[in-house]
């Protein structure tokens, strides 16, 4: 049965850790946008490399547990190497925490659902983790226990938003200028569940 590494993220991160770790196996290139998953599977193939590619949206549940089948038919699960991710210059507070939290903690719950005996994974951090103050202890352990679809549900990640430092030039949209920050850290601690809305590749 052939081995299976599975990139999120096709971008030239996944890409350079999947080199490291995927010779001999089979690479399933996951993105949001098909081109850039068949594009890192060209210069992979051309590499050597057997890859396959799909899309995933790793902020739907459905779309996620269609990727973790999708890897378990083509044999067996031995890495993940999660590098999807979003930043504030791409796309606003909401869409990051989805991708770069939620999206991350589904990845990592789907899969261990699955992975084979052995086999590991690499998380990409994002950026946007340095933007606001340090987590404390309550905080960590929160996001340690806390179920995963009612992660974007807890109090202090409705507040995060307001701590998250951006430009104008961060924020090109208007729904995101100083107006509309000001409105949403005002109402923060009342803010509702994120509605999980499709994210911006990186």
């Amino acid at each position: 049965m052939s081995q299976v590494v599975v990139v999120v993220g096709a971008g030239s991160i996944g890409q350079a850790v999947a080199r490291r770790v995927s010779v001999g196996k089979t690479v399933l290139l996951a993105d949001l946008r098909p081109e850039n998953a068949e594009a890192a599977a060209k210069a992979l193939s051309d590499a050597g490399y057997d890859a396959r590619t799909t899309t995933v949206d790793v902020s739907s549940r459905g779309s996620v547990e269609a990727l973790v089948a999708y890897a378990a038919a083509l044999g067996e699960v031995t890495g993940l190497i999660q590098a999807e991710g979003v930043s504030p210059s791409q796309a606003p507070i909401e869409a990051i925490l989805e991708v770069d939290l939620y999206g991350t903690a589904l990845l990592l719950e789907a899969f261990g659902n699955v992975v084979a005996k052995g086999g590991s994974g690499v998380v990409i951090s994002s950026q946007s983790g340095h933007r606001m103050a340090p987590l404390t202890i309550e905080q960590n352990r929160q996001l340690a226990i806390t179920p995963v679809d009612e992660l974007l549900d807890l109090p202090f990640l409705q507040r995060v938003r307001c701590r998250i430092r951006s430009t104008p030039i961060s924020f090109p949209s208007a729904a995101m200028d100083c107006a509309c920050r000001r409105k949403l850290c005002a109402g923060a601690d009342a803010a509702p569940a994120s509605t999980r809305s499709a994210p911006a590749s990186s």
